[in-house]
């Protein structure tokens, strides 16, 4: 992978936003959507799902680079180099998710240094809006354990008895569904998820690696819909998502 190129800061010192790397696993073959094209590369908004996921921090001026974590056979690579701007640079990605994400962290520049902060994203979830981003990156500043962007449980929540019958109806109370970006310290975040490949184990998100080795993130309630596109149903539900937010937005 060649060099991530960093931008000139152009803001003030005393922002309480700070600047950030971007971390994005995207070498999933999404085969749980099912298709022969992973979801990633799906078409979304007139451009692709991971396009659309990445306009936020591309819009951001705190965004100092970004790195992708592709399949290494991914047929898009080329296409990518001609739609991307060049602050964007991929890397190799692994089986699982945490091997995306420590690839794509190993590949940050020398200048992003231990105690830089970074954001890991879903390359499947196009629909977050800048406001819930400036309030995880406002949040999460202030947090030694980084943040998560959250959704408190709102249903009712059935557990079954194995054979798909209600066993119990379980308390939703200080429940939440995590979502992302996630935000942590490179050097920390690192150490977490290495620690947990040693230790055989796979953490389902970044917020859970850290957890194991004793961190408490904080929670950052998202305010705007941050749907992940798992099935091909949720295709259609971010667009109109997208489609009602610009038209809320006056067509942005």
């Amino acid at each position: 992978m060649s060099g991530v190129a960093s931008r000139n800061p152009g803001h003030s010192s005393a922002d309480p936003i700070p600047d950030y790397w971007l971390v994005v696993p995207a070498a999933g073959s999404g085969a749980r959507f099912g298709g022969a094209v992973p979801k990633q590369h799906l078409a979304l908004a007139g451009t692709t799902v991971l396009e659309v996921a990445l306009r936020p921090f591309l819009a951001d001026a705190h965004c100092r680079g970004v790195v992708l974590a592709l399949a290494p056979a991914d047929p898009q690579r080329a296409t990518l180099a001609t739609r991307l701007p060049a602050r964007v640079q991929w890397v190799d990605g692994g089986a699982e998710r945490a091997d995306s994400v420590l690839a794509a962290l190993a590949a940050l520049p020398a200048e992003a240094g231990a105690q830089d902060w970074v954001l890991v994203h879903d390359a499947a979830r196009p629909c977050l809006s800048p406001r819930d981003l400036r309030q995880l990156l406002h949040s999460g500043a202030q947090s030694a354990a980084g943040a998560l962007l959250a959704a408190p449980l709102a249903d009712t929540l059935k557990q079954d008895d194995g054979s798909a019958q209600v066993h119990a109806t379980l308390s939703r109370e200080r429940l939440w569904r995590a979502l992302t970006p996630q935000m942590f310290r490179r050097g920390p975040l690192t150490a977490a998820l290495q620690a947990a490949r040693a230790a055989g184990r796979l953490p389902t998100d970044e917020a859970q690696a850290v957890e194991w080795q004793g961190g408490r993130p904080l929670l950052v309630p998202a305010h705007d819909g941050n749907p992940k596109i798992t099935t091909a149903e949720d295709l259609p539900l971010a667009a109109a998502l997208l489609a009602a937010r610009g038209a809320t937005n006056g067509g942005a």
